[in-house]
Parts: C-alpha cells; sequence; structure tokens
C-alpha cells in the first residue's frame, strides 16, 4: 500500500484496514470514541469539528446497519453527507471506479467512506486521492472490516479486564467474514492469544488467523470462554454442496443459546455483529438477555466511526 493510512505527523488519514496500524493508534482512535460515548436515552454526542466538510457514502455492496451508522455519525459532527445510489450511479452505466471518484472529488469530497465486495478497491482508491482526501473502509470483500473490529474491541475492552488473557471464541462462518478477520486482528493487536474459531468445517479458514485454534464442535470450542461472538451466517451457506443442509440443523449444531452457553465462563459475554438471523445463529432471549452486549455493539459503533471521521479530519486540516 503506497498511501500510508498514519502520515508523518501521526496522524488517521485513511482506515483501510488494522492490519497495518499498531496498537497505539487504535488506543487512539477508541479513546477518542470515548469522548463521543453518552448513555442510551440522553441526548447523542454532537460536534462542529467537520462543519463545512462533505462526506460520501460509496456502498457499492448493500448495507443499512453500517451505512446508517456512517451517515449518522458524519450528521453529528457537522459534515454534509451524499449518499451515492449505487443502482443509479455511473459505475452500474459502466464508468470505472476511479472515474468516479475523480469526478465527486472535483465536487470537492473531503472523506469517502468505501464498501465494496470485491478486494482491494478502497486501497486502490486511496493510492489515487488527492492529498488532503481520506478513505474509510466501511467493509471489503471477506477481508476488511476495520471499523467493526475496533467497536468489537472496544466493546470487550468495556467488560473484560486484561484482555491479553482472556478467552475469546468466535462462531460461524469465519471463511467467508471480514468481521472475524478484523476482530482477530484487533484482538491480536491487544495480545490476546486465546482465540478460538467454531464451525462446520467447510466454514473455517484454511489460512490466516495465525495462532488461533479451530474446533467443529460448539461444546468444546466455547468451554471456558471470556467471550462469544456469534457471525451471522448467509443463507446461501445452506444450499452450497458441502455446507449446512438447513437453518434448523445449524441452530442445533452451533447456535448459542442460554443451554449451550452454559460451557462459557459465567461472566462470558455474548455478541453479534448484526444483522442476526434469530434461532439460527443465537435464540432471541439470549440476545436480549443479560449476557448480551449486541446492542452496546452498536452504540459503540457510533462513537468509532465519530472517532475516526474526526481524526481524520485532523489529517486533512493540516493540508
Amino acid at each position: 500500500m503506497t498511501s500510508e493510512q498514519i502520515n508523518d505527523k501521526n496522524q488517521l488519514r485513511h482506515l483501510i484496514s488494522l492490519r497495518k496500524l499498531d496498537r497505539s493508534h487504535i488506543e487512539m482512535i477508541i479513546n477518542r470514541a470515548n469522548q463521543y460515548l453518552t448513555p442510551v436515552g440522553l441526548p447523542p454526542s454532537r460536534d462542529t469539528v467537520l462543519k463545512g466538510k462533505t462526506v460520501a457514502n460509496l456502498f457499492f455492496e448493500a448495507s443499512t446497519r453500517t451505512r446508517a451508522s456512517f451517515e449518522l455519525a458524519a450528521k453529528r459532527l457537522s459534515a454534509d453527507v451524499l449518499n451515492l445510489d449505487v443502482n443509479m450511479s455511473s459505475r452500474a452505466k459502466g464508468e470505472s471506479i476511479l472515474d468516479t471518484i475523480y469526478t465527486l472529488q472535483a465536487m470537492q469530497i473531503d472523506m469517502f467512506i468505501v464498501r465494496d465486495a470485491s478486494t482491494g478497491v478502497p486501497a486502490e482508491i486511496a493510492r489515487h486521492v488527492l492529498p488532503h482526501v481520506s478513505i474509510l473502509n466501511a467493509g471489503e470483500s471477506d477481508v476488511s472490516h476495520p471499523t467493526q473490529g475496533l467497536l468489537d474491541l472496544m466493546t470487550i475492552l468495556q467488560h473484560k479486564d486484561n484482555i491479553g488473557s482472556i478467552s475469546v471464541a468466535i462462531v460461524g462462518d469465519v471463511k467467508h467474514s471480514r468481521v472475524a478477520r478484523s476482530v482477530y486482528e484487533a484482538l491480536s493487536k491487544f495480545g490476546t492469544t486465546d482465540i478460538r474459531l467454531i464451525g462446520p468445517e467447510e466454514l473455517l479458514p484454511k489460512k490466516g488467523f495465525e495462532g488461533a485454534r479451530r474446533y467443529t464442535a460448539l461444546s468444546d470450542g466455547i468451554l471456558d470462554a471470556d467471550v462469544v461472538m456469534a457471525l451471522r451466517i448467509q443463507r446461501e451457506r445452506f444450499t452450497e454442496e458441502g455446507t449446512i443442509p438447513n437453518p434448523r440443523e445449524y441452530f442445533q449444531r452451533y447456535g448459542l443459546t442460554e443451554e449451550t452457553m452454559k460451557n462459557a465462563r459465567a461472566d462470558a459475554i455474548v455478541m453479534h455483529p448484526g444483522p442476526i438471523n434469530r434461532d439460527v445463529e443465537i435464540n432471541g432471549s439470549l440476545a436480549e438477555g443479560p449476557r448480551s452486549v449486541i446492542a452496546k455493539q452498536v452504540t459503540n459503533g457510533m462513537a468509532v466511526r465519530m472517532a475516526v471521521l474526526a481524526l481524520a479530519h485532523e489529517h486533512s486540516h493540516d493540508n
């Protein structure tokens, strides 16, 4: 990557992946995010740091939660926000991504939030934008979802001490999950070594996730775990040859319930990146119960995205 995420003043310029950030930069983002947290029920935190700036949401892959979170985050920082309708965009008519970027850049866009189903798109865009422009990755193929990894790490830090010694179990379609990869990268930066990957053999990665242990039995994988994260499993996985035949069987083998969670520690927290398929990955009573921090993940996601936008502005302000 020729365009560094951190500039020579130690400021965040782009956010492409967590793999290329060190712990101090991740702590910088989370510390800023903590400043934007307000209790649910009180007015959300607002700032004028992006007043006069324009942020464009370029979601070339469908999204509701991440797009809404980034849009609200930018507006709460007083930015002007452009949401590009992909179905109506020039890319759908054959225009290249870079030509789309150049056109929007000429309209004085300051930050692009990019989500794409292809690997390498955010980094490629970052290599071609003007020096004051920032690129933020909102989800890239199955390889990276950095703000999700940050909000998950932030949530775990809020509930668990000595994060280097905890056990984290990730359950589901790890092989195709950009969420799992970014969570793994974030935890690894903070010294967590007991990371377990749990799921059907066909849905466990054959490479990557160095040091993580792989399990095909849920009961073994979550034994004495401090954190258990269920991943969303896409419906097409049930029709592909060699994978789980139907949602009911998947839930019987890998679904999180109050009963299956008895193998984890008594104070274990339950996480899910959303959207949830109830009674497939997790049952409703557990998702809404006292162990669940799923709603907190959403709240933290708003704060993390506000933090990333604000920190990227500090880079552009100096250019």
